[in-house]
C-alpha cells in the first residue's frame, strides 16, 4: 500500500484529505507544521508527500530541501500561493508538481497517481518509449520513421522522457542543456519544444504528451 504523508496546517484540508486518500487504499499520515512532517518523513518513510508551504514554522521551500537531502521520494505542493515566482521555487527546491488552493480533489488525485506511477526507467524500456505515433529509443538516439531531431531536441526530450509525469521547471531544462547563463532565454525552450511536438506529436497544436505548465516548466505525459 501506498504511503503519503500530508502535510499542511488547515484541519479541515488535513481531514479532507485523509479521508479522500484513504477511501482510494493509500496510508495516510499527517502533519501540521514543517518540523513534524521532517520527523514523521525520517521515521515513517512516506513513497509520496502532499505539502502545503504556508506551514507557522518553518517555509514549505525549506521543508522541500530538508526532504531532498537524503530523499527522492515525489513531493506534490498543494498551496495557496499562486504567484509563478513561488511555484518555480518549489519546483527548483525538488518539488515534483504543483496544484494551487482552492483544488480539485480529482485533479489532485490525478497528480497523486502520475508521479507514484513515476519510476526508474529500464534499459529495455528506454528504447520503447511512445509519443503518438513514433517510437524513441534514448539508446541509440533514433526515432520511428526516419525522424530526426538536433543534439538539442535530443538533449531537451531525453530529460523530460526520463522523468514522465513529473513537472520539469524551465530553470532545470535552461540549465541542463544551455548553462545557467541562459536562465532567461525560455523563448529558447517555447522555440524548441514547437519544433519537438511538429515532429512527434499527432496534432502539434494540442500535444497530449510533451505539455506546457505556463510560467513553470513542461511535462512528459506517457
Amino acid at each position: 500500500m501506498t504511503r503519503i504523508l500530508v502535510v499542511d496546517d488547515e484541519p479541515q484540508i488535513l481531514r479532507a484529505l485523509r479521508i479522500n486518500l484513504a477511501a482510494r487504499r493509500y496510508e495516510v499520515a499527517v502533519a501540521a507544521d514543517g518540523g513534524a512532517a521532517l520527523r514523521e518523513a525520517a521515521d515513517w518513510h512516506p513513497d509520496l508527500v502532499i505539502l502545503d508551504l504556508g506551514l507557522p514554522d518553518i517555509d514549505g521551500i525549506d521543508v522541500i530541501h530538508g526532504l531532498r537531502g537524503w530523499t527522492s521520494i515525489p513531493i506534490v505542493v498543494l498551496s495557496g500561493r499562486a504567484g509563478g515566482a513561488d511555484k518555480v521555487d518549489a519546483l527548483d527546491a525538488g518539488a515534483d508538481d504543483y496544484v494551487t488552493k482552492p483544488f480539485n480533489i480529482d485533479e489532485l488525485l490525478a497528480r497523486v497517481r502520475a508521479v507514484t506511477r513515476r519510476t526508474v526507467l529500464h534499459e529495455s524500456e528506454l528504447a520503447q518509449i511512445h509519443i503518438g505515433d513514433r517510437v524513441v529509443d534514448l539508446v541509440s538516439k533514433t526515432v520511428s520513421d526516419g525522424v530526426r531531431l538536433t543534439p538539442t531536441e535530443w538533449h531537451l526530450l531525453e530529460i523530460l522522457l526520463r522523468n514522465p509525469g513529473k513537472l520539469v521547471s524551465q530553470r532545470q531544462l535552461l540549465t541542463e542543456v544551455w548553462g545557467e547563463k541562459y536562465l532567461k532565454e525560455t523563448h529558447y525552450l517555447r522555440q524548441y519544444m514547437t519544433q519537438m511536438r511538429k515532429k512527434l506529436e499527432r496534432d502539434p497544436a494540442h500535444p497530449v504528451h510533451l505539455l506546457t505548465e505556463p510560467g513553470m516548466g513542461y511535462r512528459f505525459n506517457p
